[in-house]
C-alpha cells in the first residue's frame, strides 16, 4: 500500500485497488454498496453490478492496468485519493499513465456509496494518442496563453 490512511475503510479500498486483477475484482466490489453511484469522465452508473461491468471492460480493453494511490485523506464519511493509473493499450505498446483523484463517500455500514473520479481526459489520455494527440496539442498551442520566452 502506497498511501496509508488512519481510516480502515479507506485502507481496505486502497489495498483492493492496488491489488486489483480480474481474479480479485469481487474483493473490490464487496467494498461498494449495492446501490453505489460511480462517475468518471466516461461512465456514470449506479449499482455494484454496473460498477463491476466497468472494471470487466477495463480488463478486456487494456493490457496490464494497475492503480497506485499516492495520497489519501479521510474526514468523517468522505475520503479523497490521488492516484496514478498505468496501462498499455495492448501488449507490447508503450505504457500510458493517467493521474487523477477520487472522492468517496461511505455509507453508515462502511461501504462506498459514492465514487467520483476526477481526471482531465484531454491532457491525461487524448494528448497521448498518436493522431488525436497531435490535434489536441495543436489546439492547446492555439488556445493557450502565450508564455514569455516561448513565443
Amino acid at each position: 500500500m502506497t498511501a496509508a490512511s488512519p481510516d480502515a475503510r479507506t485502507n481496505r479500498l486502497i489495498t483492493a485497488y492496488e491489488q486489483l486483477s480480474p481474479a480479485n475484482l469481487p474483493t473490490l466490489l464487496a467494498l461498494y454498496g449495492e446501490r453505489a453511484a460511480f462517475k468518471d469522465p466516461f461512465n456514470e452508473v449506479q449499482g455494484r453490478d454496473a460498477i463491476g461491468r466497468i472494471f470487466h471492460h477495463m480488463f478486456e480493453a487494456l493490457h496490464d492496468p494497475r492503480f497506485r494511490v499516492a495520497h489519501s485523506a479521510t474526514e468523517g464519511d468522505h475520503a479523497f485519493l490521488t492516484w496514478a493509473f498505468r496501462f498499455q493499450r495492448r501488449a507490447g505498446s508503450a505504457e500510458l499513465c493517467i493521474h487523477g483523484a477520487t472522492h468517496l463517500v461511505f455509507s453508515p455500514d462502511g461501504l462506498v456509496a459514492l465514487h467520483r473520479d476526477y481526471w482531465d481526459a484531454a491532457e491525461e489520455l487524448y494528448m497521448k494518442l498518436p493522431v488525436l494527440g497531435a490535434l489536441m496539442r495543436g489546439l492547446r498551442r492555439r488556445l493557450g496563453t502565450p508564455q514569455p520566452g516561448l513565443v
